[in-house]
């Protein structure tokens, strides 16, 4: 909205609102826009919640430590997908397809987590939305969204190295000659990667400032890697896919890790609130339609490693568990519940599952250089 009022319009009478049309310039502040966002409506909220009696349902067989976090006011996943939406739409580009298709996975799946949610809330259980339903749900999102990628998203512009990429192609780190395309199973492909990242950090939110911050990392990383496939200099040097509209969904990620960060103020150990399948659904669904947005998928795989691991835990006990007569790998699922049956404290855990992501994410931009 602001680059059609600034640079579109006033641009004409005052130069220096070309700064608008800069994708660095706008994500920088819709960083700060979403940061300003959650900071200020962040203890109303809160307040709202608790008055609402939206407190945190603890499961019975979970870690005890967790118990006292009982009643501690959930949902607060809408804090985040409110400075999300607000600032995207202030910033990023209106007239580019691409904008709505990422406010569309926010604003799908994080109704989708508010249902499961709200069920958990009225009826004092931990478990919400069936299972099948979610799932079901999850892929009629992850369809639309795949679909319109498939059939309306712009295709991929050929570098003046002379590589070509499909836009159902498939792009791997470290290998850059090696683009198969996948054609028409691009679609499930491509769905399996919103929902499994939909799932996977809806799993790993189940310590203070986890999930959260975790998150943090990946969208500062394809924030990143979409500016820079944006731009065809950048990208040819780098033998990225170039996508010219890309620089909104940096623009997407600058929100999240704005919103992130304060939501993070209040979700710190001990945290005030908690954001619940509301947040957790709804961002990991973003992060995995960026990845297939800018091609990116298997990138996914390493800057979430955290995600990965999470989710493979709980893969892994299961099928031990049916395999093996009950016997399990861990002591506890999802994988940060294992270090706290350890006896590790549980701002040990978050600190150090932190630094992993870190590694992770310079892990992952080193690929950049070395395709």
């Amino acid at each position: 909205m602001l680059y059609y009022i600034f640079f579109k319009e006033l641009f004409k009478y005052f130069s220096a609102f070309r700064v608008f049309q800069y994708i660095t310039f706008r994500a920088i502040y819709a960083t700060v826009t979403a940061l300003l966002i959650s900071l200020v409506l962040g203890p109303f909220v809160i307040k709202k919640l608790r008055m609402l009696q939206f407190g945190q349902i603890i499961r019975n067989d979970g870690p005890e430590t967790h118990f006292s976090k009982a009643g501690t006011p959930a949902i607060g996943g809408l804090l985040i997908l409110v400075a999300v939406f607000i600032s995207t739409v202030l910033w990023a580009r209106l007239d580019i397809s691409i904008t709505f298709i990422v406010l569309f996975s926010v604003v799908w799946f994080g109704a989708l987590g508010f249902i499961d949610d709200y069920l958990k809330v009225t009826k004092q259980h931990s478990s919400g939305l069936r299972g099948w339903y979610k799932i079901i749900l999850q892929a009629i999102g992850a369809f639309v969204i795949v679909y319109y990628i498939y059939q309306w998203a712009d295709a991929p512009r050929e570098l003046p190295n002379g590589l070509i990429t499909a836009k159902t192609a498939l792009v791997f780190p470290f290998k850059k000659d090696f683009r198969p395309d996948l054609g028409i199973l691009f679609i499930p492909f491509a769905m399996l990667v919103i929902i499994g990242a939909s799932n996977a950090v809806n799993l790993t939110d189940g310590l203070d400032g986890l999930a959260i911050g975790c998150t943090l990392f990946v969208a500062g990383t394809f924030a990143v890697v979409a500016h820079l496939t944006s731009n065809q200099n950048t990208a040819n040097y780098l033998d990225l896919v170039h996508l010219p509209a890309s620089g909104e969904v940096a623009v997407f990620c600058a929100t999240i890790v704005g919103a992130g960060l304060g939501f993070l103020w209040f979700n710190a150990h001990p945290a005030k609130v908690f954001m619940g399948d509301t947040g957790a659904l709804a961002l990991g669904a973003a992060i995995g339609t960026v990845a297939v947005l800018i091609k990116e998928e298997f990138l996914l795989f390493i800057v979430g490693g955290i995600f990965v691991a999470e989710a493979l835990s709980v893969i892994i006990q299961v099928v031990s568990c049916r395999m093996r007569r009950g016997k399990r790998v861990f002591l506890m699922t999802p994988l940060h519940h294992h270090f706290e049956k350890l006896g590790w404290p549980e701002s040990k855990i978050v600190t150090r599952f932190w630094i992993v992501a870190a590694i992770l994410v310079l892990l992952a931009l080193s690929t950049l250089k070395l395709r």
